[in-house]
């Protein structure tokens, strides 16, 4: 059936709202191992009527409208995020590289989304999920000039002979992630003969929490840059020049201009700097729209006067049940570097601590980062497979004596381990502890980024 208008097309997308897969299916298609087929097929082939393809041009081809099925969940914290990526097109690396961004694949396929949300139930079969929600989706002007910033980066790559390189952390928005059905779903590429992961266009799991946030919870985030500036300069750059007017003050002399209480000993000290110097002070960190899409996530760091962090770099506890189920490619730590980018805020002291017990803090600047995939695939590979290993064999769980405390000790990777990362304890205190799989019980765990590490990240801040 062909929909000659934009009005009857969501009309019918609107009729699906409350209705299961399994009501929908009419050919059976989810039941059916010989043709078994994803959601997304059942609602082109069953609920609007057109045969499944996998053409170059978009679904309702007359209306320049792609349609998408796309999944979110309710998270343990109450939070509702998106459960995946939106994956689009495949890249033809030797087309790709020949096209504006207006004649790109991406382009051509995707400008407009219908975007047809369903919520995923984990304790339910897929059929019994329930159509959401239905909108049609078109890139606002802000995203549009990111985007189109992450399209140039992705075809820059590909031109440089490094389509081999590409990586999801490499831009903020769109993204160029692996489409095959394992990591030997090899492409050749137009300016190398290294072979390249197939890759298609994808809207980060990130930017689709947004849209989730806003369409599916009503929820409002705040930008801090504007469409004319996106125009003329990057994300990175529009960050860079909110924060230089303040480098070399103090934390207590940027506090005084914004009007911010003195109390550096508060977690939200800092994150109240930040959307200050942002230009939208009070606004929760995760609330800021162009962090929430690109996935940026702050960390402060403390530089002493010889350049090294005061501290190493803290991430989440360790789920060590979660650790050992999951392979390499889908395990939590390699996702949250390869999505992930990083705002360093940096700060600097002048004086040793011993100099000076009542030393200043500087603002030294920022810096927008992401792990290299070479690091993640390498020495955060090999914390992975460390502490596989280990839990395997049961951690070796020892007690000393230091003073009047008894100090727990383990044989989990140290510091000195591969020079990046390694397994430090982050509990409340030496009671706060968790069962592993064996069932022996140990203090909270996490995993660490290296001060030594660090201070090689911000050499160029």
């Amino acid at each position: 059936m062909e929909y000659l208008t934009t009005d009857h097309l969501l009309r019918k997308a609107h009729e699906a709202e409350g209705k299961t897969f399994g009501e929908i299916d009419e050919t059976n298609r989810l039941n059916n191992k010989k043709s078994k087929g994803s959601l997304g097929q059942v609602i082109e082939e069953s609920f609007f009527g057109y045969t499944v393809n996998s053409e170059a041009r978009p679904d309702f081809d007359n209306l320049g409208i792609e349609l998408k099925v796309t999944p979110f969940k309710h998270n343990k914290n109450g939070t509702i995020s998106a459960k995946e990526r939106l994956v689009l097109n495949i890249i033809n690396y030797f087309e790709e590289v020949n096209e504006s961004f207006k004649s790109s694949s991406f382009w051509r396929k995707n400008a407009k989304l219908l975007l047809m949300f369903y919520e995923w139930l984990p304790e339910k079969n897929r059929e019994d999920y329930r159509i959401f929600k239905s909108i049609l989706f078109t890139y606002p002007e802000a995203d549009l000039e990111i985007i189109k910033n992450d399209w140039e980066i992705i075809v820059s790559k590909i031109k440089s002979g490094n389509a081999h390189l590409l990586s999801e952390s490499d831009t903020n928005y769109l993204g160029a992630c692996p489409k095959g059905a394992n990591k030997g779903s090899l492409r050749k590429q137009p300016f190398s003969d290294t072979l390249a992961m197939q890759r298609a266009f994808s809207l980060k799991q990130s930017y689709m929490t947004a849209l989730v946030r806003k369409h599916i919870n009503n929820e409002e985030l705040i930008s801090f840059t504007k469409v004319d500036e996106l125009k003329q300069k990057s994300l990175q750059e529009l960050l860079k020049e909110r924060f230089t007017p303040f480098t070399g003050k103090t934390d207590k002399e940027i506090a005084k201009i914004f009007d911010i209480t003195y109390n550096p000993k508060s977690k939200s000290f800092i994150p109240l700097i930040v959307s200050s110097l942002l230009g939208i002070k009070g606004t929760r960190l995760d609330d800021i729209d162009e962090f929430a899409k690109a996935n940026i996530q702050f960390k402060t760091i403390r530089l002493e006067p010889n350049g090294k962090p005061e501290q190493h770099m803290s991430f989440e506890n360790i789920d060590f049940h979660q650790w050992v189920s999951e392979s390499w490619e889908d395990s939590y730590i390699r996702q949250r570097f390869l999505e992930t980018k990083f705002l360093l805020v940096v700060f600097e002291y002048k004086e040793t601590k011993k100099e000076n017990p009542l030393r200043q803090l500087y603002l030294k600047g920022i810096k927008l980062w992401n792990m290299p995939v070479t690091t993640i695939e390498n020495e955060i590979k090999q914390l992975w497979e460390q502490v596989n290993n280990v839990i395997i064999q049961g951690i070796k769980i020892e007690y000393k004596k230091h003073g009047n405390k008894m100090i727990e000790t383990n044989n989990l990777p140290k510091i000195g381990f591969n020079g990046v990362t390694h397994i430090r304890p982050k509990g409340k205190d030496g009671s706060d502890k968790v069962v592993l799989p064996n069932g022996q019980v140990i203090t909270k765990q996490c995993f660490w980024l290296n001060n030594t590490y660090i201070a090689k990240i911000i050499e160029t801040t």
